[in-house]
């Protein structure tokens, strides 16, 4: 199905926006504003005349006062003619119960203000009420928006999802008239999924059509954004506010060179740049890519300047409590905190007050995640933002320097909007027929109207009725029917006198993590605990591998449960390491761009344009400070030099022979697609060798290594077509469909998390998915969850499209295949062999082994150079 395009919304004239507003809400807005924002200007019309509208503005440009001006103005003038109903007017939806709680706050002081100048004047107004309801309101607020209801509801998506599954709250929906999504660019993922089907729900229960109005940062496709807004059928109008804040971006390194240095020099004059730069503003936020870095920089910064940094330091992440994350926002808002450190957690729209300064430690990975960091500084209108990428190796050296360039040409990588989610669907239907008795045809016609489920099939749908219904006979593993389905009426409902409790007490997509428990599975100690993993991390090992707990390597060997069972005693090299499961990959996008950098760089080499020529070229491509540009050069002519150039069009396969044979792919495509193209691979050579290949993945390539590897039988046979089939079987028995199918089961209500005030730990959740999977594969190998839980794999975590186009690209000749043969790793190279090692090696010991190779490296240049003389 062809994207559809949307109309751009126009700028609207000052006056015409100022004749709309009634008399207090203009002496309010100008008692605070000169002017409208360009935001203002694009929405607050369209909002009043009752159209759809998508608004994207970089961060502090006013957006949510853009969606709520043109509503508060209608409600002040219905209060003054004291014609304000008891019902909800306006809801507002946010993935952010922290934002929530803004807005809500940010709402009631300009409608107080407004009341003040009423009063001052001697207009009566009725009372214009908000209400916030999230999982933390209490059951009271609840039953007091039921006697008095808001005018304006501030939820959640999931929060949204139970209130139109609650009898009395239900009514309270009969004329919504506005409904606003925030941060649109953070939900392409299941719940956002899932709002887009309770958007449908709700415009099925309200009389009125409401207008939706979507905030979001910068994000791509704006078309495909506008569509998951608004859905099927119906229009909308596109606000695209290009103009913002003006960004000040730059990318340091903390040494000269990145390779002759030493671990000490490295380690303190990256913190020593970071001090110097923070000392030199008032408040900077730094972003790491971890939970684990996060902890870590703050601890450093402590350490090595404690005069500096006692009270005014913290960090901030998704792992800390919900007070201590609380605490971290009101400091920073009371200016009472000199530095923040976080990994993701302060990347959304919340008010953190003033930052004039962000620090990312590391690549973001995508240039909209990019924009989003560095638009936290300077958060209001006319504020510079001020980004400095910080960095410590040259593959991140180049990735940063492209990512900053996309940053500042404000070129986006797209968002990934996941399509015909199983599991989501069966909690929505369940919740639908709570609600009321449906006819088939109508429910599959409302489902439809949503943009994530505009392909969806009957049988699919059919197949989701049949599993709910009870028709997979699974009462062994107690699952039950959750809905009645009449075939000759063709009517759905709810079944059970306790459906409704277990819906609400069952609700929403963000699954359950936990940690694994690392158990010897035999010799001396067998049956002792070692430690604990994360279950990202869990998700990314198959049996054989090894990886580093505690300082020693650990072979793994099978999970029971929450346990994940080990052998001790390994001499082989790690093949994965710890911090693995955190790291963010690389947006498709974006490592398209840095290959066409390097597509560049090798055209510069191949003319033999000289040194001086090709670092010019690249500070003004990159928009870099010279010592910056020359760390890439000396990178790029080492690589060319001594082995070939990958890029674009371009995939270099690298053979090495070390302690035993490597095949490196230098395929840059990001880790998603990487991960597919990896795992197919390795599995048809599998196939071929009789035994597993070892594989290590990045987003700049993989690679694999063993005795035998028939890398040339699995080329041959791999191609578009058979890719998902080949991926399918590849997935078939591993932890991550295990762990994936255990989420959906969760979300589908197949596995209850809470049943009559009991509530099942995620080991049990997982023991119980265990069996059930075992039991569905004797059943059908396409029960809709065990489907989905295969979809999630290969579209959400991996990206097997971007993979499809990958192999299209090969086979058309676009992009070419080049084998050579290297006495070591080439210098593209080193970081991927070396990320297996890198909990074993000490900083120092990496850094002295970098040194030793590139010592060789540069041996092989000069030799080949006096050659060719």
């Amino acid at each position: 199905m062809k994207q559809i395009i949307y109309p751009r919304a126009k700028l609207r004239k000052f006056a015409e926006i100022v004749g709309v507003l009634d008399p207090l809400v203009e002496e309010w807005f100008f008692s605070k504003f000169s002017d409208f924002s360009e935001s203002q200007l694009y929405g607050v019309m369209n909002v009043h005349e009752r159209k759809n509208i998508l608004i994207s503005a970089p961060t502090g440009n006013g957006k949510t006062l853009t969606s709520f001006l043109a509503i508060l103005n209608y409600l002040i003038r219905l209060a003054r003619k004291k014609e304000l109903e008891e019902k909800i007017y306006c809801i507002y939806a946010s993935p952010l119960k922290a934002l929530n709680n803004d807005i809500y706050v940010n709402l009631l002081r300009p409608l107080e203000e407004i009341e003040h100048i009423a009063k001052i004047k001697g207009i009566e107004l009725q009372k214009i009420r908000v209400g916030l309801r999230t999982g933390d309101t209490t059951a009271y607020e609840k039953q007091k928006m039921l006697k008095k209801p808001p005018h304006i509801l501030i939820t959640t998506p999931e929060s949204l999802a139970i209130t139109l599954t609650a009898k009395k709250f239900i009514e309270l929906f009969y004329c919504v008239e506005f409904v606003i999504i925030d941060e649109i660019h953070s939900l392409g993922n299941k719940r956002g999924v899932y709002l887009s089907i309770s958007l449908e729900r709700l415009e099925d229960i309200s009389k009125m059509t409401p207008v939706r109005i979507g905030l979001s940062a910068t994000v791509a496709p704006l078309d495909e954004v506008a569509n998951f807004l608004v859905g099927m059928g119906r229009e909308c109008l596109i606000a695209e506010v290009k103009a913002g804040k003006k960004a000040d971006i730059k990318v340091l390194t903390g040494v000269e060179d990145l390779i002759e240095t030493d671990k000490y020099d490295l380690h303190s004059s990256m913190y020593g740049l970071i001090d110097d730069l923070v000392q030199s503003h008032k408040t900077t936020v730094i972003f790491t890519n971890t939970r684990a870095a996060t902890e870590r920089v703050v601890s450093h910064l402590k350490d090595m300047f404690p005069e500096k940094y006692l009270e005014n330091i913290d960090a901030h992440h998704s792992a800390l409590s919900k007070e201590h994350r609380f605490n971290v926002e009101d400091r920073l808002r009371n200016g009472e905190l000199k530095v923040v450190v976080t990994s993701t957690s302060l990347e959304l729209g919340i008010d953190i007050g003033y930052i004039d300064l962000v620090i990312l430690l590391g690549s973001p990975k995508g240039s909209a995640r990019a924009l989003q960091r560095i638009g936290r500084a300077g958060h209001k209108l006319h504020d510079i933002s001020i980004g400095r990428f910080v960095v410590v190796d040259r593959d991140d050296l180049v990735e940063c320097a492209v990512l900053a360039k996309e940053a500042i040409e404000k070129k986006i990588d797209r968002i990934h909007i996941p399509k015909n989610c199983l599991d989501v669907l069966s909690q929505q239907i369940y919740g639908m027929a709570i609600q009321r008795v449906w006819d088939k045809k109508e429910m599959f016609e409302l489902l439809k109207k949503s943009y994530c489920y505009r392909n969806l099939s009957k049988e699919d749908f059919m197949s989701v009725i049949s599993y709910l219904a009870g028709e997979y006979a699974l009462e062994h593993r107690h699952v039950y029917a959750k809905i009645w389905y009449d075939k000759e009426t063709n009517e759905i409902g709810k079944r059970g006198k306790l459906a409704r409790v277990i819906y609400m007490t069952n609700i929403g997509t963000i699954p359950e993590e936990s940690f694994v428990s690392v158990v010897l599975a035999g010799g001396a100690g067998k049956g002792s605990n070692i430690g604990m993993i994360d279950e990202g991390f869990l998700e990314k090992i198959k049996p054989g591998d090894v990886f580093v707990l505690g300082g020693k390597k650990y072979q793994f060997m099978y999970t029971k449960g929450m346990k994940a069972y080990v052998r001790g005693g390994i001499t082989r090299n790690p093949t994965i390491p710890s911090w693995f499961s955190e790291m963010l990959p690389l947006s498709f996008d974006s490592a398209l761009d840095i290959g066409r950098f390097r597509k560049l760089m090798d055209e510069k080499f191949r003319l033999d344009l000289g040194k001086e020529k090709i670092i010019e070229f690249i500070r003004e491509h990159c928009y870099c400070e010279k010592n910056v540009a020359l760390a890439i050069y000396r990178y790029f002519y080492e690589q060319y030099h001594f082995a070939q150039i990958p890029h674009s069009k371009k995939i270099v396969i690298e053979t090495y022979r070390g302690e035993k044979n490597y095949i490196i792919f230098h395929s840059l495509y990001g880790r998603r697609v990487n991960d597919a193209l990896s795992r197919a691979i390795a599995y048809l050579m599998g196939q071929k060798a009789g035994r597993d290949i070892e594989i290590g993945i990045s987003d700049n390539g993989f690679y694999f290594a063993g005795e035998r590897l028939p890398i040339d039988e699995a080329l041959t046979l791999l191609n578009p077509k058979n890719l998902r089939q080949i991926l399918d079987e590849a997935i078939e028995k591993t932890e991550v469909l295990k762990r994936r199918f255990r989420h959906c089961a969760a979300r589908s209500l197949m596995i209850l998390r809470n049943y009559k005030g009991r509530r099942k730990s995620v080991g049990k959740q997982q023991m119980s998915s265990f069996f059930l999977l075992s039991a569905i594969n004797k059943i059908s190998k396409d029960f809709p969850i065990l489907k989905e839980a295969r979809r999630e794999v290969l579209e959400d975590l991996m990206d097997i499209e971007k993979t499809k186009l990958v192999l299209e690209w090969i086979n058309q000749g676009d992009v070419v295949l080049e084998k050579i043969n290297t006495k070591l790793p080439s210098p593209f190279a080193l970081n991927l062999v070396l990320q297996g090692y890198s909990d074993l090696l000490k900083i120092e010991d990496k850094i002295e082994f970098l040194k030793r190779i590139h010592k060789e490296v540069m041996k092989d240049i000069v030799k080949k150079k006096e050659k060719e003389k």
